[in-house]
């Protein structure tokens, strides 16, 4: 069963992947080629530019502001500061074109008229620049609404159980030390034509429960029955973890800023109130226990990857709310995480979503 889970994952990898590079790839295409037409655009605005500077010297010196070898010195000065614009401009959009041919679509927006350097602020609908950005007003593959947008998305904090007839304060994992980590990408696609108050949110995550048991205690297989059991050292650490790989769908609600042009219109949810209820299904890829003990006055770390006896399929809800990117997110396994267990646990989790 592992292994089919394995190829689950790989599968479900090369689909997403197969569906990006196909929707990338004219974009791709489309932006190398403005970048390519950029490079003789600047040509020509910088010779303009001296066209100009050299005229209004020429006036300066007409009017005998300037002597004949005051206007040549401040000519040549302007010739030669162009020529180092052009050549540093060209430089930039060359370099930025090798970036594009080698790893693909880098996000930048055309506009004709400047170069952009910004780290981490934002443009319109919502994005955010990092790096150096290459405008041209040109784009004439810009959609005028754009319903889908993607992000990758990293949740973190705190990890325990719930157990059937024991209320939270009676778990027998430490609350402080038993913490979950997950990494995932999702899109976010506007579900009315005319209103971005709900959208479906959905994607694929990688989810990471772990849990610290109390009392000097370790897990212990017995046949088709995993159980806890007091360990025969003192256990300078005693950790469990789960690897889950799932496909979460959230429906999200909440107000949005409208932002409307000529060529296009966008909603932008950034620093808007947001609420998302849904869940996730998926599989388990795999369970390990870390011990770490001294034993005869040697330290000892003990690390055992093995069938736990846990479920393979892992499904349950989740919620998320909050203001802007930073969310407080939920999240609830409806499956029990042992399989013939005397009393069913359930991994619960609260912590943080950030939405990068």
């Amino acid at each position: 069963m592992r292994t089919l889970a394995w190829y689950v994952v790989v599968l479900v990898i090369l689909l997403f992947t197969q569906n990006l590079l196909a929707q990338d790839q004219d974009v791709l295409n489309y932006k190398i080629d403005q970048l390519e037409k950029k490079k003789a655009a600047i040509k020509n605005s910088e010779r303009e530019a001296l066209k100009v500077e050299i005229g209004q010297i020429n006036i300066r010196m007409d009017n005998g502001g300037l002597s004949i070898k005051e206007a040549d010195s401040l000519k040549m000065k302007a010739a030669e500061n162009h020529a180092r614009n052009i050549e540093n401009k060209l430089v930039i959009i060359e370099n930025y074109i090798d970036l594009l041919k080698r790893n693909g679509d880098l996000d930048l927006n055309m506009d004709m008229g400047r170069i952009v350097i910004g780290l981490g602020a934002e443009e319109e609908g919502g994005d955010k620049i990092f790096g150096i950005k290459v405008n041209t007003g040109n784009q004439n593959n810009l959609k005028y609404d754009q319903r889908t947008f993607s992000n990758p998305v990293i949740g973190v904090g705190l990890n325990n159980t719930l157990i059937d007839g024991q209320s939270l304060q009676d778990t027998p994992y430490k609350v402080g030390g038993s913490r979950f980590f997950e990494l995932g990408y999702v899109w976010r696609t506007r579900v009315f034509k005319n209103s971005n108050f709900l959208r479906l949110n959905y994607g694929v995550s990688f989810q990471f429960n772990g849990l610290k048991p109390k009392d000097n205690s370790y897990f212990v297989v017995n046949g088709s029955r995993t159980e806890l059991m007091e360990f025969e050292y003192d256990l300078d650490k005693s950790k469990f973890r789960m690897d889950n790989v799932v496909l979460p769908v959230h429906f999200e609600f909440g107000p949005s800023r409208v932002k409307k042009t000529d060529q296009t219109i966008r909603y932008s949810i950034h620093k808007q109130f947001r609420l998302g209820l849904g869940g996730y299904a998926g599989i388990n890829m795999g369970s390990r226990q870390k011990l770490k003990y001294e034993r005869d006055g040697d330290r000892v770390k003990d690390k055992f990857k093995r069938d736990y006896n846990t479920n393979d399929f892992v499904y349950g809800l989740s919620a998320y709310t909050g203001v802007g990117e930073a969310l407080i997110y939920l999240k609830y396994d409806l499956n029990p995480i042992f399989n013939n267990a005397l009393v069913d646990q359930h991994n619960i989790s609260l912590g943080l979503r950030f939405d990068l």
